[in-house]
């Protein structure tokens, strides 16, 4: 399974919305405060791009050298229809700065979030990633490519996926209103939700040995389906 710090560094630098909660710009719009562009350094501080005239930019601006408190709150959602669609949620706490020498697109500016902790809450569970874990993890390599694979997994393979079903262990009774969604996608495997009458519950079902491309993701996911229709 990914670990904690892979699945944080996986938010940060996907496509999941992400706000930055500063103390004191509480009456600040919320949408004043989305990065437009977020990246990690080697050190494992994150980069925000904002607008120039930003309260975010403003702030770490007049604050000089003074620290300023902040979080970045990512919010993961299923890119495919579900219940419970929220996939999970990070955040990641520490100190805002400005970059000097960094140069931005015009009417734009960089900052820096200096690494304090982060914590993940997500499908895998609750944890806790310190910097140096973070600093060293490397996002999915599928990450970028998640959500348009996931809607053609439902899309156009909504029976193989279905078929999935025949790999769960013990007995099942299935009726026509019981539905299988492709839920989210890693390296490791491909996680679904069976939504039922009774209830929704989540299966996954782990890849024989971690993919790093497409052409490995799709001979992994023949092979998944391969054994679901000889099961």
């Amino acid at each position: 399974m990914p670990s904690a710090a892979e699945r944080t560094r996986t938010l940060v630098q996907g496509t999941c919305s992400a706000v930055l909660l500063i103390p004191g710009l509480d009456s600040v719009r919320p949408e004043q405060l989305l990065p437009k562009v977020r990246s990690v350094g080697p050190d494992g501080d994150v980069f925000l791009l904002f607008p120039a005239d930003s309260p975010a930019v403003r702030t770490a601006t007049h604050a000089q050298d003074d620290e300023v408190p902040a979080v970045l709150e990512l919010t993961d959602v299923a890119p495919v229809a579900v219940p419970h669609r929220i996939r999970g949620r990070a955040w990641i706490s520490g100190w805002l700065t400005t970059v000097p020498g960094a140069t931005a697109d015009p009417g734009r500016a960089l900052v820096r979030l200096e690494f304090g902790e982060a914590h993940v809450d997500d499908l895998w569970g609750t944890e806790r990633v310190d910097a140096a874990a973070f600093a060293a993890a490397e996002a999915d390599p599928l990450a970028g490519h998640e959500a348009e694979l996931l809607q053609h997994l439902h899309s156009g393979h909504g029976d193989q996926v279905s078929s999935l079903r025949s790999l769960l262990s013990g007995p099942q009774s299935w009726t026509p209103a019981d539905r299988v969604i492709p839920l989210a996608l890693d390296r490791f495997g491909l996680r679904v939700r069976f939504v039922r009458a009774a209830g929704s519950f989540d299966a996954r079902f782990d890849f024989p040995e971690p993919v790093n491309d497409i052409p490995g993701l799709r001979r992994a996911m023949h092979r998944l389906f391969e054994a679901a229709a000889h099961d």
